[in-house]
């Protein structure tokens, strides 16, 4: 842990240093790039540097009872002293651990959420009306915006698929753990007999990622425009707004019909693929850990069954941290604080194990 400490102290005064030179200043984007880093730096360098000081203290003291065999009170002083510092040094220990889990530079982020209907047929399709209604009525309670962005429904009601933006300060941090397969069980509307059905539903939520952070190469795309089907307005089957992207390296295709506006179709469709290469990308990076993070609190992984809501027993329960709940009426009425709040907590613990090994 001190080796981290170190070379992360090191690294702050770099930078103190560098944000100084006047061809740093001179680089609007340089500078800011180290200025960020600085200032998340910030917190963690000046706990390590009072940690440091406290052991200063104590060896100062050590010293003082080293050279004062002639001083009983003296030396007393000296050993209450490097007490108190000892109980500081223990708590700021702590303190450091907490600092240094990895932070996720993406938490304060606005996000896209893409729910899918999975196994289960029309009632897969109602699931994902309910998670979506879900997760907007808990952005409503957090006062964040919700935009959709491309829907489609399903026959007797719900969504086949529907994409939506959630705009708001930390939506990441809040809702980045809901990625995966959510399962459903209960006895459908058009179930005559009463027998229990389980369904599930794909959510994945992605940060929302500017261009400066994701780059995509123009000619890596294919675009092409097509009349839209289906709802969108008087003009919708009249003029080609519809727009199908295709990102050749990878394979990803993604389709926008809502807007009427072919740039704006665009636009939206631009902002959905920069997430998802951006997913792909971490994937990637990540592989190396995600067998230790299935282990932990779940690799995020929208194939990985997450969560079972059961409605005849109204209860919900997350299968990566073992956590059941019997309150399943005010979590899908978007009561969602309760769920978060251990699942961070979880994820913190699994962190912070790490940390200290």
């Amino acid at each position: 842990m001190f080796q981290k400490l170190d070379t992360l102290l090191a690294r702050f005064k770099e930078l103190g240093e560098q944000l100084g030179l006047p061809e740093v200043i001179a680089n609007k984007d340089e500078f800011r790039q180290l200025s960020k880093e600085y200032a998340q730096s910030s917190e963690i360098a000046a706990v390590y540097e009072k940690y440091q000081h406290i052991e200063n203290e104590i060896d100062d003291n050590r010293t003082l009872i080293e050279e004062s065999n002639e001083d009983p009170e003296l030396r007393k002083m000296a050993e209450e002293d490097i007490r108190d510092l000892n109980e500081k040094k223990k708590k700021i220990e702590e303190e450091l651990k907490v600092l240094l889990i990895p932070k996720d530079p993406n938490d304060d982020k606005n996000i896209i959420l893409e729910i899918r209907a999975g196994t289960g047929g029309e009632e897969a399709s109602l699931f994902a009306g309910d998670l979506f209604r879900m997760y907007a009525k808990y952005a409503e309670k957090k006062r964040w915006r919700v935009e959709i962005m491309n829907k489609t429904e399903g026959e007797k009601g719900g969504f086949k698929e529907i994409v939506a933006e959630i705009y708001g300060k930390g939506a990441y941090s809040k809702l980045k753990y809901e990625s995966g397969t959510h399962r459903v069980q209960r006895v459908p509307e058009t179930e005559a007999s009463g027998r229990v059905h389980t369904s599930a539903a794909t959510v994945a939520i992605l940060p929302e990622m500017e261009d400066v952070e994701v780059k995509i190469d123009q000619t890596d795309l294919r675009i092409d425009v097509f009349r839209a089907s289906g709802h969108g307005g008087q003009s919708v089957n009249t003029t080609d707004s519809a727009v199908r992207l295709t990102h050749i390296p990878t394979g990803i295709v993604i389709s926008m019909q809502d807007e009427k506006s072919q740039h704006k179709n665009k636009e939206k469709a631009m902002k959905i693929l920069r997430a998802k290469l951006y997913e792909k990308y971490q994937y990637e990076q990540n592989q190396v850990r995600a067998e230790d993070r299935r282990n932990q609190v779940g690799s995020g992984d929208r194939s990985e069954r997450i969560r079972t809501y059961n409605f005849p027993q109204g209860r919900m329960t997350d299968h990566r941290i073992g956590l059941t709940m019997y309150k399943l009426n005010e979590i899908i009425d978007g009561e969602l604080d309760e769920v978060n709040e251990k699942l961070h907590i979880a994820f913190q613990t699994e962190e912070l194990k790490a940390v200290s090994m």
